[in-house]
């Protein structure tokens, strides 16, 4: 595993968004056409109904339209005592702190693959009901997301 890389790679992301940061005030014209930074946007979001009292799934799907990519670093909801990233592959489920989102791609939450968990739920949501959840990001602004509470068989690609 290299750990170091990515740590480093976040830090120079964080210093380069402060540095924008500093600039976006300044009028200078340089709008840009948005292919030099990332253009993110989410579909789909959904909760199935938890089954159990205190854990909940969560998935969505992150697009990102821009020419640079961005990295998804942390997940909240006034719902949960936390909310984790997983990434499940060949079967095994690991928490993830970070996921990159590539430009000109997106990153997917579904089930059976990466997921929110919702966890130390301070209420169990049900169906009908929605879910506000805050997305963070390494460089872009966070999005806030209405999450709809579906049944807990819900399948997105059939709409039940």
């Amino acid at each position: 595993m290299r750990h170091r890389p990515a740590l480093v790679t976040a830090g120079t992301a964080l210093a380069g968004a402060l540095a924008l940061a500093g600039c976006s005030g300044s009028g200078s014209g340089s709008s840009g056409s948005g292919s030099s930074k990332a253009e993110l946007s989410v579909s789909g979001p959904y909760m199935p109904q938890p089954v159990s009292a205190d854990m909940a799934a969560g998935f969505l799907t992150i697009a990102n339209k821009g020419g640079a990519e961005d990295e998804l670093t942390a997940v909240t909801s006034d719902v949960a005592g936390q909310v984790t990233m997983h990434s499940t592959m060949g079967g095994a489920m690991r928490e993830k702190i970070s996921f990159a989102i590539p430009a000109h791609g997106q990153l997917v939450f579904k089930s059976g693959g990466n997921h929110l968990m919702f966890e130390k739920l301070k209420h169990q949501p049900k169906q009908g009901q929605t879910v506000t959840v805050k997305l963070t990001f390494a460089k872009s602004g966070p999005l806030t997301v209405e999450m709809p509470v579906k049944s807990a068989t819900y399948n997105p690609s059939t709409g039940h």
